[in-house]
């Protein structure tokens, strides 16, 4: 290696590293040393190299060096209210909860305060990657993007597109203008980050006319955009799609038949609690990318997702913590969370579909969702250098635990401030080491 490399953009972490290599297996690595060049992984070792070891060296002591977390699928605006409202189901929820508060962010002052708060908080969790809706407002979704950008974190971010079935104050005047402004939003933002990313967005098909998904397509196309929305959450909405498009056969196929369900392009669906067989198909077919909210699904009395029969049918998943129908940012308590459904799956609804396990939602919380992104959520070589660091002493026990007992530990009990460290695409965003 040359001596004259840019020594700021390689350096080493010493500490116990663990990681998904598959949805099955987890690689733990005690004491062990994480290369990072130019923002990218070039493995991990027991011993470091001899070619590694004129770099700067960060000794974690006896924390746990993780991937960084990826959440596909949340709602910024929304931030403001979690932990309300949950006794509701979705429609309901939307109407006396939601679409009330997305309504104030036509109010610049409001925006700016809540989503420094939302901003500050995704910051210092676990959390380096995410898919996020803002509100249909584009000065509001230009401020949220301006703050993430300043976070260091790597973000997709939708101006969010519905021209139906919304109150006034929330609804868009038409199709045209709702196209209009998400025109006027992609102008404005382009070229002007390099950490977020804008991300195609109509809310869900029961917002959005026939009309508009035409436009938003081209829109699409022209941008070669990625999109991120909403598909089969709740046995109601889909009878309403049934309803608003009878000439679809199943609630995928109402985005398939806009262009708006991937195939050549990302596309992630939050939810996909009630597929029909033919949604399966197609989403494998199309590379779809399901985003699982075991919270939000719960929380909202809409159900259990299958993800046993997605990962058994190579359906990519990722997590979502889905603010604010989903409780908490938390990633790991999401985890959690789609342990505790699937295994209520299995016992009440389908015992031929095995519970998922702590390795596997590790893995869709990291790996599986960082998939979305590129090579991300691993430390294998070659991957995006995001990582965390998680400092596990006040979990304590008196047992003698393994690596792989305390990251068990970690998913299940840690919090915010067990994080002292974060990196992202081989930035540092903070460290108390």
């Amino acid at each position: 290696m040359r001596k004259e490399e840019n020594r700021a953009d390689t350096f080493i972490l010493k500490g116990n590293i663990c990681y998904s290599e598959t949805a099955e297996t987890v690689r733990t690595v005690p004491n062990a040393y994480l290369v990072c060049r130019e923002g990218i992984c070039q493995g991990v070792f027991e011993e470091l190299p001899e070619e590694w070891r004129d770099f700067p060296l960060t000794d974690c002591g006896n924390a746990l060096i993780l991937p960084g977390l990826v959440d596909l699928h949340l709602h910024a605006p929304q931030y403001a209210f979690t932990g309300l409202g949950m006794d509701m189901e979705l429609l309901e929820w939307l109407d006396t909860r939601t679409f009330p508060e997305e309504g104030k962010y036509g109010d610049m002052a409001y925006a700016e305060k809540a989503y420094g708060i939302f901003t500050e908080d995704l910051k210092n969790s676990a959390t380096t990657r995410a898919c996020i809706f803002a509100t249909r407002h584009v000065p509001a979704t230009i401020l949220l993007m301006d703050m993430l950008e300043g976070s260091g974190l790597k973000t997709m971010v939708g101006k969010v597109n519905m021209d139906r079935n919304a109150p006034d104050y929330l609804c868009e005047e038409s199709a045209e203008k709702s196209a209009l402004d998400t025109r006027l939003w992609l102008k404005e933002v382009n070229g002007r980050y390099k950490n977020v990313r804008p991300i195609l967005t109509p809310r869900f098909i029961p917002s959005c006319s026939d009309d508009l998904m035409k436009m938003l397509s081209e829109i699409r196309k022209k941008y070669d955009l990625p999109i991120q929305s909403h598909l089969s959450e709740n046995k109601g909405e889909i009878a309403w799609v049934k309803e608003l498009c009878p000439w679809s056969s199943f609630y995928g196929d109402a985005y398939e038949q806009f262009g708006m369900f991937g195939g050549n392009y990302p596309a992630v669906m939050a939810h996909c609690v009630h597929p029909t067989e033919e949604e399966i198909v197609l989403m494998r077919k199309n590379g779809v990318f399901a985003a699982h909210c075991p919270h939000s699904n719960t929380d909202l009395s809409s159900g259990v997702a299958p993800i046993r029969r997605y990962l058994d049918e190579g359906i990519h998943v990722g997590l979502g913590s889905d603010i604010a129908g989903g409780h908490v940012l938390s990633l790991f308590q999401v985890m959690v969370g789609a342990v505790q459904a699937s295994k209520l799956r299995w016992r009440l609804e389908d015992d031929t579909q095995k519970p998922l396990t702590v390795d596997e939602v590790f893995y869709l919380g990291t790996k599986g969702g960082g998939a979305f992104f590129g090579q991300v959520g691993s430390f294998e070589k070659g991957y995006e250098f995001d990582a965390v660091i998680m400092d596990d002493s006040r979990l304590k026990t008196p047992r003698k635990l393994t690596l792989k007992e305390r990251l068990e530990r970690v998913v299940y009990l840690s919090d915010d401030r067990d994080v002292i460290g974060k990196y992202v695409a081989g930035r540092k965003i903070f460290a108390a080491i």
